[in-house]
């Protein structure tokens, strides 16, 4: 897990609890938060998802987490002064250096898995948190290794994908559904990065930014 946070400035803490925003509409990060049993918001980052020329995958997830946590957050600050906490998050995968997004439809679903057969692919999930009033952002990246089955048939393909629909996911497929069915391993060391939220990075950095999870969770 690398976590970045040169750019990390801390003032004078604030002593009352932030808000806590989500960038994000992902109902799989939505849900993923909520085991953490702090009241959050979500909102709609936009922000443009394109890679850069030449943008290597790890560089492009880190890059789209931050851009997400403070489009949010500026949006928080044009609405009201109100202390808040802004959770970014983004996901690439990556086939030997090719980053492989979100596949958005069943034809681009269908040639990542056939791409991804028997092959080891990287996912790069990157958080970023940041906090306006105190100056504070930073970012982690946890990086989970898949090895997919060598011999699965385009026919399974065709079923897995009519069954599970994962358009929306990077990979096109739902390890936390039927997608562990085309999956030989997992490699990782934060358990819920592959389905596109790092909890333990992401409450590591909460932390980092003084946001107070047993006591929202108290109150």
């Amino acid at each position: 897990m690398r976590v970045r946070g040169d750019n990390v400035h801390m003032s004078t803490p604030i002593h009352h609890a932030p808000a806590l925003v989500l960038g994000s509409t992902s109902r799989y990060r939505r849900e993923l938060l909520q085991r953490l049993r702090v009241p959050f918001t979500c909102r709609a980052p936009d922000v443009d998802e394109t890679p850069l020329t030449d943008e290597s995958p790890a560089d492009v997830s880190t890059r789209l987490a931050l851009a997400k946590a403070r489009a949010v957050a500026a949006l928080c600050r044009q609405e009201s002064s109100q202390d808040v906490v802004v959770i970014g998050s983004d996901q690439v995968a990556d086939l030997g250096g090719v980053a492989l997004g979100k596949p958005g439809n069943h034809e681009r679903a269908v040639a990542q898995l056939q791409a991804m057969r028997g092959q080891s692919v990287v996912f790069h999930t990157s958080v970023a948190v940041t906090r306006p009033a105190t100056g504070f952002e930073a970012s982690a990246t946890a990086l989970v290794r898949v090895r997919f089955r060598d011999d699965f048939s385009d026919d399974e393909i065709q079923q897995y994908l009519h069954l599970d629909q994962p358009y929306d996911c990077a990979g096109s497929a739902k390890v936390e559904s039927l997608g562990i069915v085309l999956l030989d391993q997992v490699d990782s060391d934060d358990p819920t990065a592959l389905v596109g939220l790092p909890l333990i990075a992401t409450t590591r950095l909460l932390r980092a930014a003084q946001f107070p999870l047993f006591a929202s969770i108290a109150s």
